[in-house]
């Protein structure tokens, strides 16, 4: 798209799954974009897909593999320079959309750039408990990353190349209320389960107990949840039970009695499980 001295282009890539309370809102803010390409999953039973080509994008269905396999599809589909992966349930707000503009004008060698995400969970943005700045690398270049199809949930583009760092938020209305989050939480314990199984990690009946423990500490005292007030708190039982499940799951799994599934909740993201990896 342009010739060799031309401004680089971006591809906005949303990677959806009946969202069509969602999708109008999501692309509403990367009409800046050069391409807006939806993937669809061929599950999906709404208007989702209907919805996105009204609003411009270009829409391809595709069979549920994962998601690793839908942004590695998304990658070769894509006709820009560089991809920006949202979900339906981000929006990119103007000031982000021009420091990225402005930042790829100038990255002549960065193959991608973490992005802060601004979490917003039950109507309040969540500071603490490991929830900011949660950077996600999401702007890559398209030739330059490559995800591993072996994840199941927390995947992250492996670049070709060095990364940087943007300080506009991606904004995203992550939970309207805790039982949604609960509900949620619930579907990618099991996912983590199985991507920990898959990656060799076996559990004993401690874990149960200790693992769990842990992770509410982290939350609450490591991570500061506790400067988040009520909200705080009862974000990190809630993470701590996820964790319970998930070594539950992976428990039966290691005695041979038990199963999980990769293919997502409609409406559901990979990256709504909890923060990934951040660059620091």
């Amino acid at each position: 798209m342009g010739g060799p001295d031309a401004r680089p282009t971006v591809s906005v890539v949303v990677i959806a799954r009946d969202e069509a309370e969602l999708i109008e809102g999501c692309l509403g803010s990367v009409a800046w974009a050069d391409e807006q390409l939806v993937v669809l999953d061929a599950a999906t039973t709404d208007a989702t897909g209907a919805l996105a080509a009204a609003a411009g994008a270009r829409v391809v269905e595709r069979a549920w593999q994962g998601f690793p396999h839908q942004r590695n599809a998304a990658l070769a589909l894509a006709r820009s320079d560089w991809v920006l992966f949202v979900d339906g349930d981000e929006r990119v707000p103007p000031s982000l959309a021009r420091e990225i503009r402005e930042r790829l004008d100038s990255a002549s060698d960065t193959a991608g750039f973490w992005i802060p995400r601004r979490n917003v969970i039950a109507g309040e943005w969540v500071r603490h408990a490991g929830w900011w700045p949660d950077r996600q690398l999401r702007l890559l270049r398209r030739t330059s990353a490559r995800y591993d199809e072996g994840a199941v949930v927390h995947e992250v583009a492996t670049l070709d190349g060095p990364t940087d760092t943007l300080v506009e938020p991606l904004l995203h209305l992550n939970y309207d209320t805790l039982a949604e989050f609960r509900a949620k939480q619930t579907h990618f314990a099991l996912l983590e389960a199985r991507t920990l199984w898959e990656r060799g990690q076996r559990a004993r009946p401690h874990n149960l107990l200790f693992q769990p423990i842990r992770e509410f500490r982290r939350r609450t005292i490591e991570l500061g949840g506790i400067r988040q007030g009520a909200l705080g708190v009862r974000l990190g039982l809630e993470m701590a039970r996820a964790t319970f499940l998930t070594y539950r799951t992976l428990l039966a799994l290691t005695r041979g009695d038990g199963a999980a599934s990769d293919r997502p909740a409609a409406g559901v993201a990979a990256s709504s499980v909890a923060p990934a990896p951040s660059p620091d």
